[in-house]
C-alpha cells in the first residue's frame, strides 16, 4: 500500500492552547481514511493541517512534518498555493458561490487560465459526472446553484473540488447537514471517488465511518489514540480508549 500522506510529530497551537500533540499517521494512497473521535479532540484542525488552512489564523503554530509525495509542505520553500491545488477541502455546510452551477465548476479552471468553452464544456460535464451530479443538473447549467437541494449543493462543491484536478480530497463532516437519502448519495461518491484519489474524511457519525473508511484513526484531547484498518479499529481495537469510545462507554 502506497502512502500518499505521512504525517510526522505534528503539533499545532492556538495562542497558548495546544490543540494536537505529536499526532504521527499514515493516509495511504487510493483509500478513504476516516477521523473519529469526540467534539473537539482535533479532527478538523488535523486535517486543515493537510493543505494548510490554518495559517489563515494568525495565533496559529505548527511543528512537525507533513509529507505529501515525498515533499514536507511545511518546509520553508513549499509552494502553498500549489499544495492547496492538490490537496482540495469540501467543508461541513455545502457552500456554493452565488452563480450558476457551470460557473461553480469552471471558477477554478479559470481561475488558472483556462478560458476557452471548448476546454471548460467538457470539463464541466466530466466533474459532474465524476461527482454523480450531471444527470440531475445537465438541463440546469445556467440556473444558480443556490435553487438546487443541500445534497445536489454538496455534491455540486465536491465537483468544484475536482475541477482543478487534485491527487487528495479532504472532508470535514460532509453528511452533517445532510438528510439520510442525501447522506447515501454522498457516501455512494466517496466510495467511486477513492479510485481516483485519496480520501480523508471528518466524521461524527460511526457507522459512516465503518461504512466508508478503508482506514480509520481514533482522536482524543489533541492525541491521535489509535489508527489502523477500520475493521481493526471497530472490531479489535488495541487501545482501551478507542474501545470505550467505539462501545459507546463515552464521547
Amino acid at each position: 500500500m502506497n502512502t500518499k500522506i505521512k504525517i510526522n510529530n505534528l503539533s499545532l497551537w492556538y495562542g497558548a492552547k495546544q490543540a494536537l500533540i505529536d499526532v504521527t499517521m499514515d493516509i495511504p494512497e487510493n483509500r478513504v481514511t476516516t477521523l473519529i473521535g469526540p467534539s473537539g479532540c482535533g479532527k478538523s484542525t488535523l486535517i486543515r493541517c493537510l493543505n494548510r488552512m490554518n495559517d489563515i489564523i494568525d495565533t496559529c503554530k505548527v511543528t512537525g512534518e507533513v509529507h505529501f509525495n515525498g515533499e514536507n509542505i511545511y518546509d520553508d520553500t513549499a509552494n502553498v498555493v500549489a499544495v492547496r491545488r492538490k490537496i482540495g477541502m469540501v467543508f461541513q455546510k455545502p457552500n456554493p458561490f452565488p452563480k450558476s452551477v457551470y460557473e461553480n465548476i469552471a471558477y477554478g479552471p479559470k481561475m488558472q487560465g483556462i478560458k476557452d468553452k471548448n476546454i471548460l464544456d467538457p470539463l464541466v460535464e466530466k466533474t459532474l459526472k465524476n461527482a454523480a451530479l450531471w444527470e440531475e443538473v445537465s438541463d440546469r447549467l445556467n440556473e444558480s446553484a443556490m435553487g438546487l437541494s443541500g445534497g445536489q449543493q454538496q455534491r455540486l462543491c465536491i465537483a468544484r473540488a475536482l475541477a482543478i484536478e487534485p491527487e487528495v480530497i479532504l472532508m470535514d463532516e460532509p453528511c452533517s447537514a445532510l438528510d439520510p437519502l442525501a447522506t447515501a448519495k454522498i457516501e455512494d461518491l466517496i466510495s467511486e471517488l477513492k479510485k481516483s484519489y485519496t480520501v480523508v474524511i471528518v466524521t461524527h457519525n460511526m457507522q459512516q465511518a465503518a461504512r466508508v473508511g478503508d482506514y480509520t484513526g481514533y482522536m482524543y484531547l489533541g492525541k491521535l489514540i489509535e489508527s489502523g484498518t477500520t475493521k481493526q479499529i471497530f472490531k479489535k481495537p488495541k487501545e482501551q480508549l478507542t474501545e470505550k469510545y467505539i462501545t459507546g462507554s463515552f464521547g
